[in-house]
């Protein structure tokens, strides 16, 4: 596993004025027809899913366990950044995944210079043996704890800071509520469409 360097954002932001770090944990879950054991069979095959279910979000294979993920254009007071991070989807441990950061290779150095992500997720089977439907079911809960430190321009840090934390955090939930919700509609709608079952309908996020 890769750790981040010495110069990495995450290490100024005690020492940097300009530079602001937004923690938030998210969780939900979706719901699979289908036994765990095949959902999981489905899961551990993530050289297929991950990229067509990310996208329009661009996709770079790094090696067999890891990925560049562009995330999109996001900003706030007129500055704007396209972060792209690294993610490595460890091996299953029984019934439980974990994703997490890994440092991007030859990333450009003016943009680790204006953010830093450290994602860490957990994805875990729960099967329900006593429902009565006609169809398995098997819940796939997720954790998120995800921390950005950004660089923001000097006229920015001059606002009042509960403006620029709350604004930040803010635009930090929107981001992944966007973004998980459509990863979540998309590994759903691809698992059931290549196993042949009728998808469940889309439920509204928890966040």
């Amino acid at each position: 596993m890769s750790r981040p360097s010495d110069e990495a954002l995450r290490h100024h932001e005690d020492v940097d004025p300009q530079v602001r770090c937004y923690r938030s944990h998210f969780s939900d879950r979706m719901e699979m027809r289908a036994d765990p054991d095949t959902i999981a069979t489905y899961l551990d095959q993530h050289q297929g899913w991950f990229r067509r279910c990310a996208s329009p979000m661009e996709v770079e294979a790094l090696d067999p366990q890891a990925y560049a993920l562009t995330l999109g254009r996001y900003g706030n007071f007129g500055f704007e950044v396209e972060p792209t991070i690294g993610l490595r989807l460890l091996p299953r441990q029984a019934k439980t995944y974990a994703i997490e950061t890994v440092t991007l290779p030859d990333q450009d150095s003016a943009l680790s210079k204006l953010y830093d992500v450290d994602f860490q997720a957990n994805l875990s089977l729960v099967d329900f043996p006593e429902n009565t439907m006609e169809h398995d079911q098997t819940w796939v809960s997720w954790t998120l704890d995800l921390t950005v430190w950004i660089a923001l321009p000097r006229v920015i840090t001059m606002l009042p800071n509960g403006l620029v934390q709350s604004s930040g955090d803010h635009l930090l939930r929107q981001i992944v509520r966007q973004i998980s919700r459509r990863l979540t509609w998309k590994v759903q709608e691809d698992f059931h469409a290549t196993h042949a079952l009728a998808c469940p309908p889309r439920r509204r996020a928890a966040f």
